[in-house]
């Protein structure tokens, strides 16, 4: 039943698409049929291009997320513990959050080049914020409790950050990286849709631009595919490090 529930609204949205396909409405190049982008899709699985060029996309967007995960941390946990840290960093990350860092490409290609670097720098410059500033806030809102209790059994600075602030503020950062993974996929497919030969992103706007509408919806899959699984190893991930703290649900 679960599972049924679980993709009612998937079949729902298949239904109405293969509806609108048959119905005659809208022109085939629009509403490809399923069948039709099924079949794009086993074909495109069955290349060994394709898997290359999958391959391509997954390097740059995981290269630019580990570095933003990796700084990201060390700085939210910074911003978090440290009252200075925060007064010169916070304004800077809550003022620039809102702009769109998409619109700072074309100075990430003419300084880094067109090449893989200026869409992991980008990739990285995109996921930086949402870790920095969800582990900040974990890292800050750690249960007093916990602290004063550490500090009464005669625990150093050093052994209460790695026995109980971090501890406490794992699970904020995963929830960082959890809203950052994604980013990364979607910051990496645009920019090789603007300036790239390769990559998956190449390949949704070269099929676009042929009129291969049902080619570039089976890449879409096939996208939205690798989203669901990265998102499923990183709840798995953070289910089995965060052993000591397993989230509530209401849904039963």
């Amino acid at each position: 039943m679960k599972l049924l529930r679980r993709f009612a609204a998937l079949a729902l949205v298949l239904a109405a698409w293969e509806a609108a396909a048959r119905s005659g409405l809208w022109s085939p190049l629009l509403f490809p049929p399923l069948g039709k982008i099924f079949r794009e899709l086993a074909a495109f699985a069955s290349t060994t291009e394709a898997w290359e060029q999958t391959l391509v996309t997954l390097e740059r967007a995981f290269a630019g997320f580990a570095v933003a995960a990796i700084a990201g941390v060390l700085l939210g946990m910074l911003m978090g513990r440290s009252r200075v840290a925060a007064a010169l960093l916070e304004p800077l990350f809550s003022g620039t959050y809102a702009v769109p860092k998409l619109a700072l490409f074309p100075i990430f290609i003419f300084v880094f080049g067109i090449g893989s670097l200026s869409k992991v720098a980008l990739v990285f410059l995109e996921c930086l914020y949402p870790i920095v500033i969800i582990t900040s806030q974990g890292a800050q809102h750690v249960n007093r409790a916990l602290l004063w209790s550490a500090q009464n059994m005669g625990a150093s600075r050093a052994q209460i950050l790695r026995r109980v602030i971090v501890p406490a503020t794992v699970p904020f950062i995963f929830a960082g990286l959890r809203v950052a993974l994604p980013v990364a996929m979607i910051v990496v497919i645009i920019t090789e849709m603007v300036s790239s030969a390769d990559g998956l992103g190449y390949l949704v706007i070269y099929a676009l631009s042929s009129l291969q509408t049902a080619r570039m919806l089976a890449v879409v899959v096939v996208i939205a595919a690798l989203g669901v699984a990265l998102d499923a190893l990183l709840l798995f991930a953070r289910d089995r490090l965060v052993y000591w703290e397993k989230l509530e649900t209401y849904y039963v």
